[in-house]
Formats: structure tokens, sequence, C-alpha cells
């Protein structure tokens, strides 16, 4: 081969290269590859796990926002007993409404012995608040408590009602009073369980109250 040939032949694979490193790059966003932010995540005891705690706004704006939110979380249950969530709180006491998946309201959601519970989305039940003061893209301490008298704070993560979290915002609910305790629905589980927790099901490690900062 000439040297002429072969300074062609090594400029045509460099330029080869760098297109593909340009096409890798724009490939891998993260937009591509639709990859979630490292949320907040708490256990309770050794059978109690909450997975992607968030704070949904109500609107797709950034910056301060004041109005409704929807809590997001899932919730896995691995122990012999279910368990039943009573309340959400956010911020300094703002206490969520809990609702079936129709949006009417309950007093309580259960999680079945070895399932799962998702809040927020469509077909799930889910936990409004009314009004909240939050900072987009900050972070806002959300409370768990259980009927068994447990509860588990993390520091949850606060996204605007839009990218994955389109859908998990707030959305208007029929006025009806609180229905009993919502088991958790055969999708989730497998199977449904009866409105009814468990005491001691989950038992926080060193004290009642268990705290988990966002990733």
């Amino acid at each position: 081969m000439s040297r002429s040939l072969r300074r062609g032949s090594i400029a045509a694979l460099a330029a080869l290269a760098i297109v593909s490193l340009s096409s890798c790059a724009t490939g891998n966003s993260p937009e591509t590859l639709e990859i979630k932010p490292d949320n907040a995540s708490a256990t309770l005891g050794t059978n109690l796990r909450l997975n992607n705690i968030v704070v949904v706004t109500g609107d797709e704006s950034s910056g301060e926002h004041t109005g409704p939110a929807s809590v997001t979380v899932n919730i896995s249950n691995s122990g012999t007993e279910p368990v039943e969530l009573a309340s959400v709180t956010v911020g300094a006491g703002t206490t969520a409404v809990l609702a079936d998946e129709k949006g009417a309201p309950l007093t309580g959601i259960v999680v079945p012995a070895g399932g799962a519970v998702l809040l927020g989305g469509d077909g799930n039940p889910s936990a409004k608040v009314a009004s909240a003061t939050l900072s987009v893209g900050g972070f806002v301490p959300t409370t768990f408590a259980f009927k068994s008298g447990d509860k588990v704070a993390a520091e949850a993560a606060v996204s605007p009602n839009k990218g994955v979290y389109k859908g998990y915002g707030p959305t208007a609910s029929p006025a009806a009073a609180p229905s009993k305790a919502a088991p958790a629905s055969p999708a989730a589980s497998g199977s449904a369980s009866p409105a009814a927790a468990s005491t001691g099901a989950a038992t926080p490690s060193g004290g009642a109250s268990t705290a988990a900062a966002a990733h």
C-alpha cells in the first residue's frame, strides 16, 4: 500500500470514529434512555420499604409552587401480615387525603403481605394535599404513618407534573365521605387483601421514626 493511500485510510477511520462517538453521545442522553432520578427511599423494620418517594405538583411550572400536590411512592411489604398506611404528611403538618383509584376518600390503604402498592398515577390509590408551598426541584419532608403506630420519614424530591411524572400530579376527585381502608388492587399484589392491618407487622429499628435522605 502506498504512503498516500495509507494516510487516506487512516483519515477515513478517524472520521468514522468521530461520527460513531457523536451518535453514542446523542443516543445515550437521559431523555433517550428515560433514566429516572435517584429519589428518596426509606425502610421500616425489616419488612417494609418505601421506594421512589416524590411529591408531584399540579402543573408543569418550575420554581416556587403553592397549590395542590400528590405523593407518589411504591410501598412493598415482605412480611407475612398486611400493613395499613393511615396517613401521609407533607412539609410542616399538611396531611394528604388518601383516595382509591376512582378518587373516593379512604381512611387507609392496605399493603398486603408479600405484595406492594403504588400511590399515584392512573388506576392506583392516591395521597393528595389540597395546598402546599413547595420548591420544584428541591426537597420536602414527607412522613408516612401506619395503623400500627409506626412512622417513617424521608426528604422527598419535588417534581412538576411532566416528564416521567406526567399524570402523577393531583387531579380533581369527587367529594365523598371517607370509606374504609382500601385493600391492595389485584394488579399490584396478585390478590386482594382484607382491609385490616396487623400491628407489629413492621417495626422500625432504633425507634418509631426513621428518616432517609434523597440520594
